[in-house]
């Protein structure tokens, strides 16, 4: 991922033609890149250390027990 953004980030602005908005369209590809990895960024470290797990109440975890163990 950090291989696509970079190449989104950092390439793909300067093959941009001349022309009178190739400065907003770099900045947009720019923005485009830091925003998606960022938002990767984020997914990968809420998946790697979750904030909260799941909550079971006692009757709930009884059953689930009963089921796994037949």
């Amino acid at each position: 991922m950090s291989i696509i953004c970079g190449v989104i980030g950092l390439v793909i602005p300067f093959l941009v033609p001349k022309g009178p908005n190739r400065g907003i369209i770099q900045v947009m590809l720019v923005t485009t890149a830091v925003c998606f990895y960022v938002f990767w960024f984020c997914c990968i470290l809420a998946q790697m250390n979750p904030l909260f797990g799941p909550e079971l109440n006692k009757e709930a975890m009884y059953i689930v027990a009963q089921q796994w163990n037949s």
